[in-house]
């Protein structure tokens, strides 16, 4: 006679939990009504209690069934995902993988990385939005997302897909040589700054620094409001104001000195560029086969 397992019928018991009825849990299960109720009676007097009540109409757990149900659904659910999970990674990338990016990743990540991409895998298909709204990723469908780590949500997992970079204030060298520069957070309010209206939101950004180990949070004050970042950054080599940007976004006018840091030691830490997904998607094989390539290109 072959000995009880301790998860001899837990399947059937979850499957009727889920429908509140043995034939359809039956259909789900591939079973025969019978052999589900069987499954289950057996459950019952191993258990010694009842874990639902029957009429002819309907079912209800009992309360150690919904007991029973609140200890195991967690565990059976991460069960059912690490199978997912196994299964998705032995199989080869195929389909569409589906991007939503920011502006500011074209250049520094998506024209270096595609080129590789394709080349390793030619028939994997790849649609890519350039948006700063990433609000509605999950729900339009998005495998995977670029954008700087200070905006991605908590529960998504991030892969670093550039070096880190800082925020500061910047000006040119005719705005600094004619305005001075600020050196202090109080310095600003006798200056020109050209505001940046968040596209995505349509509120004022912020400019950020830490003092003191306090976050402070300022609304910059100018007659200039945009809501496109290279018309800022254009405005500002312009001499028409300061911009609160980051060492990333203007590296390039950083490298031909047509813009400067301004001597503010309280930006905040080190942001950059990342990869983010969703923990249910990290084990898709077409995202797999994108983590791989950016990985040895960042590392090169």
């Amino acid at each position: 006679m072959r000995k009880t397992d301790s998860f001899d019928g837990l399947a059937e018991f979850l499957a009727i939990a889920k429908r509140l009825s043995v034939r359809k849990a039956a259909l789900d299960l591939g079973m025969t009504p019978g052999a589900v109720s069987l499954a289950l009676q057996q459950l019952e007097q191993r258990l010694g209690v009842l874990l639902f009540h029957r009429t002819t109409r309907k079912m209800s757990l009992t309360e150690p069934g919904q007991q029973l149900l609140e200890r195991i659904q967690p565990a059976a659910q991460a069960i059912t995902s690490s199978f997912e999970d196994i299964a998705q990674s032995s199989q080869k990338p195929s389909g569409t993988l589906k991007l939503i990016v920011e502006r500011l990743a074209i250049p520094h990540v998506i024209e270096p990385l595609l080129l590789a991409f394709r080349q390793a895998w030619p028939n994997l298909n790849i649609d890519i939005t350039v948006s700063n709204r990433h609000e509605n990723f999950i729900s339009e469908g998005y495998d995977a997302g670029i954008m700087i780590g200070s905006y991605i949500e908590q529960d998504m997992i991030a892969i670093r897909l550039s070096p880190p970079f800082k925020w500061a204030v910047f000006g040119s060298p005719e705005y600094f040589s004619k305005h001075g520069k600020p050196n202090v957070i109080s310095d600003l309010a006798l200056h020109e700054c050209i505001r940046f209206r968040r596209p995505e939101k349509g509120d004022i950004y912020l400019w950020e620094f830490i003092n003191n180990k306090e976050l402070i949070r300022i609304e910059p004050t100018g007659l200039i409001t945009v809501n496109d970042g290279e018309l800022m950054r254009s405005l500002a080599v312009k001499g028409m104001g300061l911009i609160y940007s980051s060492t990333f976004h203007t590296s390039h006018e950083l490298a031909n000195g047509t813009l400067e840091a301004a001597p503010l030691d309280f930006s905040p830490g080190h942001d950059g560029l990342f990869l983010y997904f969703s923990k249910a998607s990290r084990n898709q094989p077409k995202l797999r086969a994108f983590i791989d390539v950016c990985s040895k290109i960042i590392k090169n």
